[in-house]
C-alpha cells in the first residue's frame, strides 16, 4: 500500500477510513521488516523503505501490522499472489498446472488476487480467478523490468453478487503531471526517476 509511493501517510489515512480488512502484500511486508522476497531487493528499494519508514508513525505501521494474507468475505477470498503465498506470480499465460497448484484448494466461487498488477479473469474449476489491476501502478509486467512505465489509470474490478456473480473491470484515467508532481515534491529518494515513469 506505501512502498516507494509519494504519499505514505495519506494513503493509509484513506484504507483506514473505509473500515475494511486489508489483504497483506510483498511491499507491506517489506516495508514492515526488510526480509526478503522473492524479487530481489535492490539499493534503491532499500531507500524507499528507509524514506517511507521515515514518514510513518508507530500507529501507521500498528495498521499496516492489521494486514492479514487472506480475507475472506464470502463469496470472495481475496490474497495478493495466491492463498499461500504473495510472493507467487499468476498471470494470464501462467500455465495450467502451475495455476491449479497456486490457487490450491481454496474453493470460494470468487478467487481474488493483485500482485501482477493486469486485470484479467480464469475460471478454475468452479470458482472464477480474477485480478482486478491496480490503482495507481498499472504497468505491463511482460516488459518489467527493462522499460519501467506507468499507465496514467487507476484500475479495479466491481463484483455484483445480484444474479451472478458478474464481473466488470473498470479503469479511470488521473493527471500524469499531478502525480509526477506529487512525487516530485515528496522527498522520496530516486523522485526523478520514479517521476519520468509517468512520462
Amino acid at each position: 500500500m506505501v512502498q516507494g509511493g509519494p504519499q505514505p501517510v495519506g494513503c493509509l489515512a484513506r484504507l483506514r477510513s473505509l473500515g475494511c480488512r486489508v489483504v497483506m502484500g510483498n511491499a507491506d511486508w517489506y516495508v514492515l521488516t526488510g526480509g526478503p522476497g522473492a524479487e530481489p531487493e535492490t539499493e534503491r528499494h532499500r531507500r524507499a523503505r528507509a524514506w517511507t519508514l521515515s514518514q510513518l508513525s508507530e500507529a501507521d505501521l500498528d495498521y499496516i501490522r492489521s494486514f492479514t494474507p487472506t480475507v475472506d468475505e464470502p463469496p470472495v477470498l481475496a490474497f495478493h499472489g495466491s492463498p499461500g503465498s504473495w510472493d507467487e506470480v499468476i498471470l494470464p499465460s501462467t500455465p495450467e498446472d502451475d495455476f491449479r497448484r497456486m490457487l490450491g484448494d481454496a474453493d470460494s466461487p470468487i478467487l481474488a488476487g493483485g500482485h501482477t498488477h493486469q486485470q484479467f479473469v480464469r475460471r478454475r474449476g468452479g470458482s472464477l480467478f480474477l485480478n482486478p489491476g491496480s490503482v495507481g501502478l498499472s504497468y505491463d509486467h511482460a516488459r518489467m523490468p527493462e522499460v519501467t512505465r506507468f499507465d496514467p489509470w487507476a484500475a479495479w474490478a466491481v463484483i455484483d453478487l445480484d444474479g451472478g456473480p458478474s464481473i466488470e473491470f473498470r479503469r479511470a484515467p488521473f493527471d500524469p503531471a499531478a502525480a509526477a508532481e506529487a512525487i516530485e515534491s515528496s522527498g522520496l529518494p530516486d523522485k526523478d526517476r520514479a517521476a519520468a515513469w509517468l512520462a
